[in-house]
Formats: structure tokens, C-alpha cells, sequence
């Protein structure tokens, strides 16, 4: 098993031609001292040093058992894996299950592509029971992430032997381009309805709230916040329009300009799928054969992201 490759679907169950065990270098430093130990009663003769070595070697024969059955038998299944940005860490849940009568102990798992052990995460899992453990690995470009090779591995009683498994789950993640960060503003209006009756617009003047999520920092109220006492409860507050006019914009692929490179333009894209999102401008979208319509919502967001995350991959 060594030599796997591939993702492995569904449960999978760890028997045991898959779990391997090594001594640590405890352990090692345990079975010099036992030899030491051995070849000193035969030279002296002593009776009691027999009794003491091989009652230590019964120890041993017994932690090598309970750190074998800690990890054999176990099923392993894989979970979910939300969407991130490129950039980020990508998280990914993977469950653990029990169906034995014992319960299992300090069971370390971490990917085997990251060098770093500060990111492995231990679980016990009770008997008939499981466990989630969430994983994260970078998520350096767009598009789907496989989640890498997953090892599995404890020292659990004693920590003179360590027995480890390998498990390449069936999950993968959806990475979305990295926003632009110093993006220009959203594209001009493509319709304007003077109805009255579409999103707030920035005419009519209605007043102060309280800032939420999602609001411009163009609409600050800075004289109030100024004025505003924080350690008395002060908060940042906006300026609050009615009115105006319902537009929607059109975020067009083919309408940025052609000397940016294709990474540039997917990210500035994203940065202008979420602004629109968070100031509630109904878009529309279009890339490649993908064209949506001018819309809002989480559905509508996702679907654009994904649309720029597979670009120019096999989806």
C-alpha cells in the first residue's frame, strides 16, 4: 500500500496488511537496554535480573499489541470540503470510525504533502463511535484541490513503537481565483429603470444608521463617528439613501482589457462579484460560454465563482 495511487472511494477499512509498526527511538533505546540487561544476568548469574528483563520484555510484547489494535480496524470515510479563495487553506473534514468494543487513543493525522507538524491533529474515538478531524493544506491556485495523501499514526501506549497508515480520500476542494486587491471601481450601469422601486440608490438622502455588513466605506458617516464616544458605546454608522434608480451591471469577461494577463482578469472578476454582492447591485455574468443573468444570492455568487475557478479546466 505503500505505493497507492489515486483517490480511494467510499469507506475505507483499514485492515491489517495496511498498518505498519516500527520501533521509536525509545523503543530502541528500550530494547538496547534490555539486551544490556539480559547479557548481564547470564554473565552474573542473576536470577532476579532474568525476572526483571523478561518481565520488561512482556511489557514491550504488550505495548506492540495495543498499538497495533489502536489503529488497525478502523474505518475511514471522507467527509466535506467547503470552497476557499487561492491563497487560503483549503479545510478538509474527515470522519473516523469505530466498530470495535475498545476504544482508541491519540490517533495523529496530518497530509503527508505539508511538512509541518504543527498542523497534524489528534483524535480519540470512542468504542462503536467516530470522529471528525479537519485537515487544512495551502490552496495555491484555482480549481479543483484533491486533498493529498493522508497519514494516520500512534504511539499510544507506551511510545516505543509507532504504527502508521496511509488513506488517500475521494475529496476534493473548489478553489476560487484570488480577488484583485487594489481592483478598480464596478463597471458602469449597463440599464437604469427610474422606477423608484428597485435597490437603494444614492439620491435621495434618508438619514443615519447603524453600519452593517456588506456597506461601502464611501457611505461612512465620519462626522458622526468623530463625534461618537467608543467607551461610551459609539459604533460606526452610515449614510442611508431611498430612492433612486434599479440598475444592474454586467460583468463581461471579453469587456477587460485585453494586455492583462488571463489570471489578472479572473481575479478582478471575483473582486467584482463579491463588491456587487456586498452593495446589492443586481449583475449579470459572462464568461466564455457561461451567461447569466442579472441577479443576487448566494446561488448566483457561487455559480459565478465557480465558473471562474474552472475556467479553462476540465470542471
Amino acid at each position: 500500500m505503500f505505493r497507492h495511487k489515486g483517490p480511494e472511494p467510499g469507506e475505507v477499512f483499514l485492515n491489517q496488511r495496511r498498518v505498519y509498526i516500527m520501533p521509536t527511538h525509545p523503543g530502541l533505546l528500550f530494547g538496547v537496554t534490555l539486551l544490556t540487561m539480559f547479557i548481564g544476568s547470564i554473565n552474573y548469574n542473576l536470577s532476579l535480573g532474568f525476572g526483571l528483563t523478561f518481565l520488561l520484555a512482556s511489557c514491550g510484547l504488550i505495548d506492540m499489541h495495543l498499538t497495533f489494535r489502536n489503529l488497525a480496524h478502523l474505518y475511514l470515510a471522507p467527509g466535506q470540503a467547503s470552497p476557499v479563495f487561492a491563497g487560503e487553506e483549503a479545510q478538509f473534514s474527515l470522519h473516523l470510525i469505530n466498530r470495535r468494543k475498545h476504544d482508541r487513543y491519540a490517533i495523529w493525522l496530518d497530509f503527508v504533502v505539508d511538512d509541518r507538524p504543527e498542523l497534524a491533529q489528534a483524535a480519540d474515538v470512542g468504542a462503536n463511535s467516530s470522529a471528525r478531524v479537519m485537515l487544512t493544506t495551502p490552496a495555491r491556485r484555482r480549481g479543483w484541490l484533491q486533498a493529498p495523501r493522508v497519514r494516520l499514526q500512534t504511539r499510544f501506549p507506551l511510545g516505543l513503537l509507532r504504527a502508521w497508515s496511509y488513506w488517500q480520500p475521494d475529496l476534493r476542494a473548489l478553489v476560487y481565483p484570488r480577488p484583485e486587491e487594489h481592483a478598480p471601481p464596478l463597471p458602469q450601469a449597463a440599464a437604469g429603470v427610474d422606477d423608484g422601486q428597485g435597490p437603494a440608490g444614492n439620491e435621495d438622502f434618508a438619514g443615519i444608521r447603524g453600519y452593517q455588513p456588506g456597506d461601502s466605506p464611501r457611505r461612512l458617516a465620519w462626522r458622526q463617528i468623530a463625534r461618537a464616544d467608543p467607551e461610551a458605546g459609539g459604533s460606526l454608522v452610515t449614510k442611508h439613501f431611498e430612492g433612486g434608480a434599479a440598475t444592474e451591471i454586467l460583468l463581461d469577461f471579453a469587456a477587460l482589457p485585453a494586455s492583462l494577463d488571463l489570471e489578472t482578469r479572473l481575479s478582478r472578476l471575483t473582486r467584482w462579484v463579491i463588491e456587487a454582492e456586498a452593495r446589492g447591485v443586481p449583475y449579470g455574468f459572462r464568461l466564455g460560454d457561461v451567461s447569466l443573468g442579472a441577479s443576487l444570492g448566494a446561488n448566483h455568487r457561487d455559480a459565478c465563482l465557480r465558473a471562474l475557478a474552472l475556467h479553462g479546466s476540465e470542471g
